[in-house]
């Protein structure tokens, strides 16, 4: 039996190159090359976008920046907003006090209100109901940005908000 000789790494790629600048083939354009690198390879699936998400904020809240990074780790491409004022976002958005919470955002034509767990956008984005967007009223100790280390946080409800201004539950938090 002859013995197998092991080329080294680095090898292959030039011995490959050298014999393709060898052959008789003719160079396709540079169009098709460049079409060959960006199509998909069979078999291997392409990982969506990060979905972009705007977030309005108050400058001085303590905990918008917690939920901001809570959407960036879990990852969603954010677009930080430090506003003037967040009544006239509020307002724009459709935002009813009773809904309200120390920021907005807004993903994919929808609206989001307080410290609403990443999961629940995602699943929203990827269910697509036919609401507006999700609540979470206040500012519920347990909810991500509002995390306190020793305390034992209630369960708290994230709520769809319907094109009617109603809302209905969404999704039921234990933390």
């Amino acid at each position: 039996m002859e013995p197998v000789i092991a080329l080294p790494r680095l090898l292959l790629p030039l011995l490959v190159v050298t014999l393709a600048a060898c052959s008789q083939a003719v160079p396709a354009p540079v169009e098709s090359a460049r079409a060959a690198m960006a199509a998909p390879v069979p078999g291997k699936t392409v990982a969506p976008a990060a979905p972009k998400i705007t977030v309005h904020r108050d400058a001085y809240c303590g905990c918008c920046h917690l939920w901001v990074d809570h959407l960036r780790t879990a990852g969603f491409d954010v677009e930080d907003r430090v506003e003037d004022a967040m009544s006239p976002v509020k307002d724009r958005l459709g935002i009813l006090p009773q809904h309200a919470s120390c920021h907005t955002a807004e993903v994919d034509g929808y609206v989001i209100e307080g410290h609403v767990p990443a999961a629940d956008i995602r699943r929203l984005l990827r269910e697509k109901p036919p609401i507006r967007g999700l609540v979470l009223p206040g500012m519920p100790v347990g909810s991500p940005g509002m995390e306190v280390e020793g305390v034992d946080a209630p369960a708290y409800t994230v709520l769809a908000l319907n094109r009617d201004g109603s809302t209905t539950p969404y999704a039921e938090h234990s933390p």
